[in-house]
């Protein structure tokens, strides 16, 4: 991208009464961002849904003066700029028709995992929430996917910190111009996660601190991920308002169930009960539901890394250790286990590497 280009985008991000979706529009019918300021101002006007209010300010000075003031900061901080257009920017997000037309990065970011989840949850969670944080992603761990998240209080910070503790790449998206961080307690966690993944934001430096922000940015998290996933939430919140996003952009959305006496569970268990969310209760669920291939993935994986079993797993473990190679059927009935349950509870043993899948739905130990 060269510096006009993103000047001009900078510039346009700037007009009042256009947003993304629009500013899209009037790049689409110009071919870029500089070659609509070359436009007359008629011919945007036969753009459908462009009308005389969306580009009156287009070429007041204010703006361009703000875009090379923002520019400058950009160049002095080293921040990564990638436009809706370029090869960098996030594949499911191009497919967002409100997608940020511009993307403000740093650290080491890399896209080019098709494994990207968003877990997100309440700012008050349990030491429930936090366990069930910890655990799922430690069992993700093994297929090796990015986990993106807001950088908060609760959830947030819990589902960073484990993909960190799992070496796994994290990128949290803020809610505020990469100048500064919130909160400002989780300042301490900012290079470990720059170096394992980064921020992104779609906020300027000069743009104030504002608490509706967090539901602008969850659209980025929401539109990143092939999957969103929401640990613990009370009766409202942002995680509730990320997986409506989600679901409107017709991406998988799961839902850890609680009891339902507990407060930081009614929101999880409303999104189940009304059909908004699929439950899960391990990663066995989201890889089954994604219908994610593991036998590349569980191909180097030592077993011995994976010995801790539950009961109903040993069951079928020491199943198929007497009798060898069985079909899903057999080895259900002689278990004394729904077929269903069982196919989850292999599904699970092949995550930890313990069980791999034969033609002819037939199990056998690794």
């Amino acid at each position: 991208m060269t510096e006009n280009e993103l000047i001009a985008l900078l510039t346009l991000q700037r007009v009042p009464n256009l947003g993304d979706a629009s500013i899209k529009k009037l790049i689409h019918h110009t071919g870029s961002a500089e070659a609509l300021f070359k436009e007359k101002p008629a011919n945007l006007l036969r753009i459908d849904g462009i009308g005389t209010h969306k580009i009156k300010e287009l070429h007041a000075s204010e703006h361009k003066n703000a875009a090379l003031e923002e520019l400058r900061f950009i160049t002095e901080n080293k921040i990564t700029c990638t436009a809706y257009t370029q090869p960098g920017y996030p594949d499911r997000l191009k497919h967002c028709i409100d997608g940020p037309i511009l993307l403000f990065k740093r650290g080491n970011i890399d896209l080019s995992n098709r494994r990207m989840l968003s877990i997100v949850g309440t700012r008050k969670v349990t030491p429930h929430g936090i366990a069930q944080t910890q655990k799922l992603i430690e069992e993700l761990a093994v297929l090796n996917p990015v986990i993106i998240s807001g950088f908060a209080y609760g959830v947030d910070i819990t589902a960073h910190r484990a993909a960190l503790q799992n070496n796994l790449q994290t990128i949290g998206v803020v809610a505020h111009g990469l100048n500064q961080i919130y909160p400002k307690v989780h300042k301490k966690y900012m290079q470990e996660v720059e170096e394992n993944g980064g921020f992104i934001s779609d906020f300027w430096s000069s743009d104030p601190f504002d608490r509706k922000n967090f539901l602008r940015r969850n659209r980025i998290i929401a539109g990143m991920s092939e999957a969103t996933i929401v640990i613990e939430s009370a009766a409202k919140g942002g995680s509730l308002v990320t997986a409506d996003i989600a679901n409107s952009y017709n991406r998988e959305v799961f839902a850890m169930p609680g009891r339902p006496g507990d407060s930081q569970s009614i929101g999880c268990n409303n999104l189940i009960k009304t059909q908004q969310a699929r439950l899960i209760t391990s990663a066995a669920d989201v890889v089954y539901v994604l219908n994610w291939d593991l036998k590349e993935d569980l191909a180097p994986v030592q077993k011995q890394l994976f010995i801790d079993l539950n009961e109903e797993e040993e069951r079928l473990y020491t199943f198929l250790n007497k009798n060898g190679k069985e079909e899903l059927d057999f080895i259900a009935l002689h278990c004394n286990f729904p077929t269903y349950k069982t196919a989850g509870l292999l599904l699970n043993m092949e995550i930890k590497g313990v069980v791999r899948p034969l033609p002819g739905k037939r199990f056998e130990l690794t």
